[in-house]
C-alpha cells in the first residue's frame, strides 16, 4: 500500500475506464469513423455521471486526504450520505454536509478604541467650537 492517500476509489476507476472508452470512440470520430464523436461525447457524459453516482453511493471520497483506514479500494466512505463539505458534485446533489471550519480572527480591540476615543474627541471639539 502506498504512504499517501491517491484516491484509487471504485467511482474513480469506473469512471476512469468509461471516459477512456469514450475518448477513444471520439478519437475513431476524428479519423473518420461516422458515429465516433457523438458517441464518443455520450460515453464521456456517462462517465460522468456514472462517477457522480457513485461518489453519492459512497464509493468515491471526499475531497482532501481521508483517515488512514480509509484508504483500501473498496472501502465506502462512510461520509457520503451527509454530503462532503467543499465538494462540488455533493453541492450539486443537494447534500451540503459540515462547511469548512475557517480560522477565526480576532476583532482588532486596541485600535477600535483608540479610533472611537479620537473620534469622539474630535466630534466634542467641534460642538463646543
Amino acid at each position: 500500500m502506498s504512504l499517501h492517500d491517491e484516491g484509487h476509489t471504485v467511482a474513480g476507476w469506473t469512471g476512469s475506464v468509461i471516459g477512456t472508452v469514450g475518448s477513444v470512440a471520439a478519437g475513431m470520430g476524428v479519423c473518420g469513423w461516422g458515429p465516433g464523436i457523438p458517441l464518443g461525447l455520450a460515453i464521456s457524459v456517462v462517465a460522468l455521471l456514472v462517477t457522480w453516482g457513485l461518489h453519492l453511493a459512497g464509493w468515491g471520497k471526499p475531497p482532501g486526504p481521508r483517515p488512514r483506514d480509509q484508504w483500501p479500494f473498496l472501502r465506502r466512505d462512510r461520509s457520503a450520505r451527509g454530503g462532503h463539505p467543499d465538494c462540488l458534485g455533493c453541492h450539486l446533489a443537494g447534500r451540503r454536509g459540515v462547511p469548512a471550519r475557517t480560522p477565526a480572527i480576532p476583532e482588532p480591540t486596541v485600535a477600535a478604541t483608540a479610533t472611537t476615543a479620537t473620534a469622539s474627541a474630535s466630534a466634542s471639539a467641534e460642538s463646543s467650537s
